[in-house]
């Protein structure tokens, strides 16, 4: 009896994976609070996700709304752009600022994709680092994964890049198309000029700051923090997850 007694007690705690506060989880148990973890996450990074698209679909209806205005009225003034400029700069923080969020959630989906479903579906496959300490640090102590100025990078290349190019490309055609072309480059910067400020102040600016764009683009581009959406390799990620 006292054996038997003995051997039930092994079995139970074979099964016992986890024990809080007097409570204790059997294999069972865990894989469904893993699912569940799994799941929330998943759910962060998808609303976050919408929320990135959100802010592209913001810069992209501004931009159509204010090209619009400055090519369909003629007495509109090119100043337009340069203000649809600006803020189509303030969209590219927000939106660097919102994918710095969502890669938070995407690299914790990635970490239980990899070191869990994927452990269990090819047993072989083993991972180093103490993933799961990891996670629970991520979990207890939120932090960013990526820098402001790859995240900044990223969004640049994806989406932005562009519409800086379409609006820089626009202000030109304005000033020197419309409402007829201009007939030299002193009456381009007359055009050019906003107020008391000289046309070429504001040219310089302009050239200044889709310098700035382009240059961060280029030089964010070898910025590999972010693991989130696409893995490079199994040892990139850990080594990237793990903060070595």
């Amino acid at each position: 009896m006292e054996k038997k007694m003995t051997e039930r007690t092994d079995s139970v705690q074979e099964q016992e994976v986890w024990s809080y506060r007097g409570y204790h989880l059997k294999h069972g148990e865990f894989n469904t609070a893993m699912v569940h973890l799994f799941r929330a996450e998943v759910t962060r990074a998808n609303l976050w996700r919408q929320r990135l698209d959100a802010t592209t679909n913001w810069a992209v209806l501004t931009t159509a709304g204010a090209l619009s205005f400055a090519f369909g009225e003629p007495s509109a003034h090119h100043s337009v752009i340069i203000l649809n400029t600006l803020l189509v700069t303030l969209f590219l923080y927000i939106e660097a600022r919102r994918y710095r969020y969502y890669e938070l959630w995407s690299l914790r989906v990635r970490v239980l994709e990899i070191n869990y479903f994927a452990a269990m579906l090819l047993p072989s496959v083993r991972f180093e680092g103490d993933w799961a300490k990891k996670l629970a640090n991520s979990l207890l102590y939120p932090r960013f994964s990526i820098s402001l100025w790859e995240a900044l990078g990223r969004r640049l290349r994806r989406n932005y890049i562009w519409i800086y190019l379409l609006l820089g490309v626009a202000w030109i055609m304005k000033v020197g198309l419309f409402p007829e072309s201009a007939t030299s480059f002193a009456d381009f910067l007359d055009r050019a000029a906003i107020g008391g400020v000289h046309g070429l102040v504001v040219l310089a600016v302009g050239i200044f700051i889709n310098g700035v764009m382009f240059m961060t683009a280029f030089f964010t581009r070898h910025l590999t923090q972010t693991t989130g959406e696409i893995l490079p390799s199994s040892a990139d990620f850990s080594k990237s997850f793990m903060g070595e």
